[in-house]
């Protein structure tokens, strides 16, 4: 699976994902978010799929995780995503509901998406906007957050279909090489964050 991304065993390893069996299923009911000025004050809520065929701007965060050498670790989201599927982006990302707090969010979806826990430290706010998949638009204030890691890996199917980790200098050279097998936002994190999440990183 590495091959077929362009990356040597030697930079990357490859983790794909089991059977669904014993993974609980999504909730049926409405995602509501939490839209927001460029202040990330909330100015009111919407329907998850509505939002993002609106363009509207809502609250979101996503989580980086690395382990102790320094390592990535990245997902490929499942091809039965609403939007991007298939494509490989950072260890979970996603919305937090109302009255719940961001951090908290950020906490709730990575157990959710990859099936592990780890103290995670807020890092930034990134705002952006950018045509999706299907006809939707991603307009997202986003606060981004990171985590060390060492341990086992379970993911949800639903949410991604392969994790690997990945060397920061080997994912910079197959993010030029190749940047449609990436997510548009996890390209904006390396291309303006690089210092910030080098930093973060540090022991």
């Amino acid at each position: 699976m590495i091959e077929s991304c362009g990356i040597g065993k030697n930079m990357a390893q490859s983790s794909r994902i089991g059977t669904a069996a014993a993974v609980p299923q999504p909730s049926s009911g409405v995602e509501q978010l939490l839209l927001v000025d460029e202040d990330d004050r909330v100015v009111g809520v919407e329907e998850k799929l509505a939002a993002h065929r609106s363009g509207a701007l809502h609250r979101a965060f996503s989580v980086l995780i690395y382990d102790e050498r320094g390592r990535w670790l990245l997902q490929r989201r499942s091809p039965g995503k609403y939007h991007s599927g298939g494509l490989w982006t950072n260890a979970a990302c996603g919305h937090p509901r109302p009255h719940e707090t961001t951090a908290a969010a950020a906490a709730r979806r990575l157990f959710e998406e990859l099936r592990f826990v780890c103290p995670l430290t807020f890092v930034t706010k990134v705002h952006y906007r950018s045509p999706l998949d299907h006809g939707l638009t991603e307009h997202e204030l986003v606060s981004v957050f990171t985590g060390t890691y060492e341990g086992p890996i379970d993911p949800d199917p639903l949410e991604a279909d392969a994790v690997r980790w990945i060397e920061p200098e080997a994912l910079v050279r197959d993010m030029a090489g190749h940047p449609g097998r990436y997510t548009v936002w996890f390209k904006k994190y390396v291309a303006e964050l690089w210092p910030a999440l080098g930093r973060a990183r540090a022991p």
